[in-house]
Protein backbone atom coordinates (compact mmCIF):
# COMPACT_ATOMS: atom_id res chain seq x y z
CA UNK A 1 0.00 0.00 0.00
CA UNK A 2 2.49 2.68 0.79
CA UNK A 3 4.82 2.16 -1.93
CA UNK A 4 1.78 2.75 -4.07
CA UNK A 5 1.48 5.74 -2.29
CA UNK A 6 5.25 6.97 -2.46
CA UNK A 7 5.01 6.29 -6.33
CA UNK A 8 1.29 8.55 -5.93
CA UNK A 9 3.23 11.34 -4.40
CA UNK A 10 6.09 11.47 -7.02
CA UNK A 11 3.72 10.66 -9.97
CA UNK A 12 1.71 13.69 -9.31
CA UNK A 13 4.76 15.96 -8.47
CA UNK A 14 6.13 15.05 -12.06
CA UNK A 15 2.20 15.79 -13.66
CA UNK A 16 2.62 19.66 -11.97
CA UNK A 17 6.33 20.06 -13.56
CA UNK A 18 5.22 18.80 -16.88
CA UNK A 19 2.48 21.21 -16.89
CA UNK A 20 4.56 24.05 -16.27
CA UNK A 21 6.04 26.39 -18.90
CA UNK A 22 9.41 26.60 -19.47
CA UNK A 23 9.96 29.89 -17.84
CA UNK A 24 7.46 28.50 -14.81
CA UNK A 25 9.93 25.40 -14.58
CA UNK A 26 12.96 27.83 -14.51
CA UNK A 27 11.41 29.88 -11.76
CA UNK A 28 10.83 26.86 -9.30
CA UNK A 29 14.20 25.51 -10.06
CA UNK A 30 15.55 29.07 -8.93
CA UNK A 31 13.05 28.53 -5.45
CA UNK A 32 15.29 25.08 -4.99
CA UNK A 33 16.95 25.00 -1.91
CA UNK A 34 19.11 22.32 0.37
CA UNK A 35 19.05 22.06 3.91
CA UNK A 36 22.94 22.76 5.34
CA UNK A 37 22.60 22.19 8.79
CA UNK A 38 21.96 18.25 10.36
CA UNK A 39 18.46 19.47 10.82
CA UNK A 40 16.86 22.50 10.60
CA UNK A 41 13.73 23.22 12.94
CA UNK A 42 11.07 24.95 10.54
CA UNK A 43 8.46 27.28 12.69
CA UNK A 44 4.90 28.65 12.56
CA UNK A 45 6.57 32.27 11.93
CA UNK A 46 9.59 34.20 11.85
CA UNK A 47 11.24 35.00 14.63
CA UNK A 48 9.40 33.15 17.25
CA UNK A 49 13.15 32.24 19.05
CA UNK A 50 13.41 32.47 22.71
CA UNK A 51 17.20 32.56 23.75
CA UNK A 52 16.93 28.92 24.80
CA UNK A 53 15.86 28.34 20.83
CA UNK A 54 19.40 29.94 19.41
CA UNK A 55 21.21 26.55 19.15
CA UNK A 56 18.76 25.57 17.11
CA UNK A 57 18.64 28.41 14.78
CA UNK A 58 22.36 28.36 13.64
CA UNK A 59 24.43 27.03 11.17
CA UNK A 60 26.24 24.85 12.14
CA UNK A 61 22.96 24.08 14.98
CA UNK A 62 24.23 22.38 18.28
CA UNK A 63 20.70 20.19 18.53
CA UNK A 64 22.00 18.26 21.91
CA UNK A 65 22.93 21.54 23.34
CA UNK A 66 19.20 22.40 22.65
CA UNK A 67 17.17 19.97 23.70
CA UNK A 68 19.63 19.36 27.00
CA UNK A 69 19.28 22.87 28.42
CA UNK A 70 15.17 23.16 28.07
CA UNK A 71 13.46 23.15 30.91
CA UNK A 72 10.19 21.01 30.66
CA UNK A 73 8.08 24.67 30.33
CA UNK A 74 10.05 25.42 28.17
CA UNK A 75 9.79 22.13 25.51
CA UNK A 76 5.70 22.81 26.27
CA UNK A 77 6.63 26.12 24.96
CA UNK A 78 7.36 25.25 21.79
CA UNK A 79 3.59 23.13 20.82
CA UNK A 80 2.14 24.81 18.37
CA UNK A 81 5.14 27.22 17.44
CA UNK A 82 7.06 24.71 15.60
CA UNK A 83 6.08 22.58 12.39
CA UNK A 84 8.47 19.82 11.72
CA UNK A 85 12.43 19.53 10.98
CA UNK A 86 13.97 18.46 7.63
CA UNK A 87 17.42 16.83 7.47
CA UNK A 88 20.45 17.49 6.32
CA UNK A 89 20.72 17.48 2.47
CA UNK A 90 16.68 17.70 2.17
CA UNK A 91 15.52 19.58 -0.66
CA UNK A 92 13.11 22.52 -0.28
CA UNK A 93 11.23 25.01 -2.18
CA UNK A 94 10.93 28.79 -1.48
CA UNK A 95 8.01 29.76 -0.22
CA UNK A 96 8.37 33.62 0.78
CA UNK A 97 10.54 35.18 2.62
CA UNK A 98 10.86 37.60 5.43
CA UNK A 99 13.83 39.23 6.65
CA UNK A 100 16.46 36.67 7.65
CA UNK A 101 13.85 34.14 7.23
CA UNK A 102 12.51 31.65 4.90
CA UNK A 103 9.23 30.21 4.54
CA UNK A 104 9.80 27.11 2.75
CA UNK A 105 7.85 23.48 2.16
CA UNK A 106 9.89 20.34 3.02
CA UNK A 107 9.83 18.28 -0.33
CA UNK A 108 8.50 14.35 0.79
CA UNK A 109 6.89 15.54 3.91
CA UNK A 110 2.96 14.79 2.51
CA UNK A 111 0.47 17.24 3.85
CA UNK A 112 -2.84 18.27 2.70
CA UNK A 113 -1.41 22.24 3.43
CA UNK A 114 0.55 22.27 0.81
CA UNK A 115 1.05 20.33 -2.77
CA UNK A 116 5.03 20.97 -2.60
CA UNK A 117 5.72 19.64 1.19
CA UNK A 118 5.13 20.44 4.61
CA UNK A 119 5.45 23.98 4.85
CA UNK A 120 6.90 26.13 7.44
CA UNK A 121 9.64 29.11 8.54
CA UNK A 122 13.28 28.55 9.47
CA UNK A 123 16.76 31.18 9.05
CA UNK A 124 18.08 31.17 5.91
CA UNK A 125 21.67 31.04 7.03
CA UNK A 126 20.55 27.02 7.35
CA UNK A 127 19.87 27.00 3.41
CA UNK A 128 22.29 26.68 0.24
CA UNK A 129 21.72 26.24 -3.26
CA UNK A 130 23.35 23.25 -3.91
CA UNK A 131 24.17 23.73 -7.09
CA UNK A 132 27.24 21.38 -7.09
CA UNK A 133 25.16 19.09 -4.56
CA UNK A 134 22.37 18.91 -7.12
CA UNK A 135 24.17 17.78 -9.68
CA UNK A 136 25.32 14.50 -7.71
CA UNK A 137 21.56 13.20 -6.71
CA UNK A 138 21.38 10.87 -9.49
CA UNK A 139 24.49 9.14 -7.75
CA UNK A 140 24.09 5.95 -5.22
CA UNK A 141 23.18 7.33 -2.10
CA UNK A 142 24.00 6.58 1.80
CA UNK A 143 20.97 6.56 4.38
CA UNK A 144 22.29 6.55 7.87
CA UNK A 145 21.07 3.36 9.77
CA UNK A 146 22.19 4.57 12.95
CA UNK A 147 20.40 7.10 15.48
CA UNK A 148 23.36 9.96 14.54
CA UNK A 149 26.36 9.49 12.75
CA UNK A 150 29.58 11.30 12.42
CA UNK A 151 30.81 13.23 9.27
CA UNK A 152 34.28 13.95 8.62
CA UNK A 153 37.27 15.77 7.02
CA UNK A 154 39.56 13.09 6.69
CA UNK A 155 39.63 8.89 6.31
CA UNK A 156 40.64 8.09 9.58
CA UNK A 157 38.17 9.71 10.99
CA UNK A 158 39.76 11.67 13.53
CA UNK A 159 38.76 15.40 12.64
CA UNK A 160 34.76 15.38 12.87
CA UNK A 161 33.08 17.89 10.50
CA UNK A 162 28.93 17.19 11.70
CA UNK A 163 26.83 15.24 13.64
CA UNK A 164 23.75 14.06 11.11
CA UNK A 165 20.78 12.15 11.98
CA UNK A 166 19.61 8.95 11.05
CA UNK A 167 17.80 9.00 7.60
CA UNK A 168 19.79 11.08 6.39
CA UNK A 169 20.70 11.03 2.53
CA UNK A 170 23.86 12.05 0.99
CA UNK A 171 24.88 10.90 -2.32
CA UNK A 172 28.03 8.70 -2.72
CA UNK A 173 31.50 9.45 -4.39
CA UNK A 174 33.06 6.28 -3.22
CA UNK A 175 33.59 3.17 -1.11
CA UNK A 176 35.98 1.84 0.56
CA UNK A 177 35.86 -1.19 2.93
CA UNK A 178 35.23 0.74 5.97
CA UNK A 179 34.50 4.08 4.49
CA UNK A 180 32.65 6.21 2.37
CA UNK A 181 33.14 9.14 0.52
CA UNK A 182 29.45 11.09 0.74
CA UNK A 183 28.86 14.64 -1.16
CA UNK A 184 27.71 17.71 1.15
CA UNK A 185 24.94 20.38 0.50
CA UNK A 186 27.89 23.01 0.50
CA UNK A 187 31.09 21.66 1.94
CA UNK A 188 32.58 19.29 -0.27
CA UNK A 189 32.80 15.80 0.34
CA UNK A 190 33.13 14.30 3.89
CA UNK A 191 33.88 10.85 4.85
CA UNK A 192 31.44 8.38 6.56
CA UNK A 193 31.71 5.35 8.61
CA UNK A 194 30.94 2.52 6.62
CA UNK A 195 28.55 0.90 9.48
CA UNK A 196 26.37 3.79 10.05
CA UNK A 197 24.99 3.56 6.22
CA UNK A 198 23.78 1.26 4.28
CA UNK A 199 23.92 2.59 0.55
CA UNK A 200 21.75 2.25 -1.89
CA UNK A 201 21.18 2.89 -5.90
CA UNK A 202 17.71 4.49 -5.87
CA UNK A 203 15.01 5.05 -3.11
CA UNK A 204 13.22 1.82 -4.92
CA UNK A 205 16.38 -0.71 -3.90
CA UNK A 206 15.52 -0.15 -0.26
CA UNK A 207 14.15 -3.49 0.47
CA UNK A 208 10.33 -3.66 1.36
CA UNK A 209 9.82 -3.95 5.22
CA UNK A 210 8.15 -5.82 6.98
CA UNK A 211 6.09 -4.92 10.51
CA UNK A 212 8.92 -6.29 12.61
CA UNK A 213 11.65 -4.35 10.63
CA UNK A 214 9.65 -1.44 11.29
CA UNK A 215 8.98 -2.23 14.90
CA UNK A 216 13.64 -3.11 15.43
CA UNK A 217 13.74 0.50 13.65
CA UNK A 218 11.84 2.27 16.28
CA UNK A 219 13.60 0.20 19.19
CA UNK A 220 16.70 1.61 18.00
CA UNK A 221 15.43 5.18 19.69
CA UNK A 222 14.08 3.83 22.80
CA UNK A 223 14.35 6.44 25.77
CA UNK A 224 15.25 8.95 23.28
CA UNK A 225 12.97 12.45 24.42
CA UNK A 226 10.52 13.94 22.89
CA UNK A 227 10.63 16.53 21.03
CA UNK A 228 7.58 18.84 19.23
CA UNK A 229 7.88 18.68 15.78
CA UNK A 230 11.12 16.75 16.10
CA UNK A 231 12.13 14.31 13.15
CA UNK A 232 15.60 13.46 14.10
CA UNK A 233 17.79 11.26 15.95
CA UNK A 234 17.63 14.56 18.60
CA UNK A 235 14.42 13.94 19.12
CA UNK A 236 10.52 13.09 18.01
CA UNK A 237 7.53 14.08 18.53
CA UNK A 238 4.73 11.36 17.72
CA UNK A 239 3.73 11.45 14.16
CA UNK A 240 7.66 12.56 13.10
CA UNK A 241 8.54 9.00 14.88
CA UNK A 242 6.12 7.31 12.52
CA UNK A 243 7.26 8.63 9.51
CA UNK A 244 10.80 8.41 10.08
CA UNK A 245 10.18 4.68 10.55
CA UNK A 246 9.09 4.15 7.25
CA UNK A 247 10.56 7.11 5.16
CA UNK A 248 13.95 5.52 6.52
CA UNK A 249 12.82 2.03 5.10
CA UNK A 250 11.58 3.49 2.01
CA UNK A 251 8.44 4.27 2.60
CA UNK A 252 6.46 8.07 2.14
CA UNK A 253 3.39 7.99 4.69
CA UNK A 254 1.80 11.55 5.88
CA UNK A 255 3.74 14.15 7.82
CA UNK A 256 0.50 14.29 10.45
CA UNK A 257 -1.04 11.82 12.81
CA UNK A 258 -4.13 13.08 11.80
CA UNK A 259 -3.95 12.55 8.10
CA UNK A 260 -1.73 9.46 8.33
CA UNK A 261 -5.17 8.27 10.12
CA UNK A 262 -7.07 8.59 7.03
CA UNK A 263 -4.81 6.61 4.40
CA UNK A 264 -3.16 3.06 4.44
CA UNK A 265 -6.04 0.16 4.87
CA UNK A 266 -8.29 0.29 8.09
CA UNK A 267 -7.25 -2.92 10.27
CA UNK A 268 -9.86 -4.04 13.20
CA UNK A 269 -8.35 -4.48 16.69
CA UNK A 270 -8.46 -7.83 16.90
CA UNK A 271 -6.19 -7.92 13.92
CA UNK A 272 -3.69 -6.29 14.91
CA UNK A 273 -0.18 -6.65 13.76
CA UNK A 274 3.31 -5.73 14.13
CA UNK A 275 3.80 -2.17 12.54
CA UNK A 276 0.70 -0.89 12.22
CA UNK A 277 -0.12 2.70 13.52
CA UNK A 278 -2.31 2.98 16.20
CA UNK A 279 -4.22 6.43 16.41
CA UNK A 280 -6.02 7.84 19.37
CA UNK A 281 -8.38 10.68 19.25
CA UNK A 282 -10.15 13.25 21.76
CA UNK A 283 -13.92 12.26 23.04
CA UNK A 284 -12.94 9.02 24.20
CA UNK A 285 -11.44 8.06 20.40
CA UNK A 286 -14.22 9.95 18.85
CA UNK A 287 -12.84 12.98 18.30
CA UNK A 288 -9.61 14.47 16.44
CA UNK A 289 -6.80 12.24 16.19
CA UNK A 290 -3.86 13.54 18.03
CA UNK A 291 -1.69 11.29 19.25
CA UNK A 292 -0.07 8.24 16.54
CA UNK A 293 2.28 5.09 17.83
CA UNK A 294 3.33 1.79 16.54
CA UNK A 295 1.87 -1.66 17.34
CA UNK A 296 4.78 -3.80 18.69
CA UNK A 297 2.50 -7.25 19.16
CA UNK A 298 1.02 -8.61 22.58
CA UNK A 299 -1.14 -5.58 23.02
CA UNK A 300 1.77 -3.08 23.08
CA UNK A 301 2.80 0.02 21.32
CA UNK A 302 6.12 1.60 20.66
CA UNK A 303 5.49 5.81 20.43
CA UNK A 304 6.49 9.10 21.10
CA UNK A 305 4.27 10.57 23.80
CA UNK A 306 4.38 13.90 24.84
CA UNK A 307 6.92 16.61 26.12
CA UNK A 308 7.49 15.03 29.86
CA UNK A 309 8.84 11.64 28.37
CA UNK A 310 10.77 9.54 26.09
CA UNK A 311 10.37 6.91 23.55
CA UNK A 312 8.88 3.80 24.85
CA UNK A 313 7.03 0.72 24.69
CA UNK A 314 3.77 0.57 26.65
CA UNK A 315 0.76 -1.55 26.91
CA UNK A 316 -2.13 0.46 24.87
CA UNK A 317 -4.29 0.13 27.95
CA UNK A 318 -2.18 1.65 30.59
CA UNK A 319 -0.46 3.88 28.18
CA UNK A 320 -2.43 6.86 28.91
CA UNK A 321 -4.21 6.50 25.90
CA UNK A 322 -6.24 3.50 25.77
CA UNK A 323 -9.34 5.17 26.50
CA UNK A 324 -8.59 7.49 23.29
CA UNK A 325 -7.86 4.74 20.95
CA UNK A 326 -9.56 5.86 17.66
CA UNK A 327 -7.96 2.65 15.45
CA UNK A 328 -5.41 1.16 13.16
CA UNK A 329 -4.03 1.39 9.98
CA UNK A 330 -1.62 -0.99 7.60
CA UNK A 331 0.94 0.82 5.51
CA UNK A 332 2.62 -2.44 4.39
CA UNK A 333 1.41 -4.44 1.74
Amino acid sequence: MMKKWSIAVAALGMLFFLAMSPAEAKAKEADTYYVDVSAATLWTAPDLLKEVDKPSATNPVDLRKWTASMTYEDKLDLVGKLETQALYGSKVTLLEEKGDWAKVAVHNQPTPRNETGYPGWMPKAQLTAGKSFEKKLNRPFALITSPTAWLYNDKKGKKAFMEVSFNTRLPVIKEWKGEVLVATPSDGTKWLKKNDAAIYQTEQEIPAPTGQDIVNTGKKFLNLPYLWAGMSGFGFDCSGFTYTLYHANGIIIPRDSSVQAKHGTPVERENLQAGDLLFFAYDQGKGKVHHVAVYVGDGRMIHSPNSSTHVRIDPIETSGYGEEYAGARRYLQ
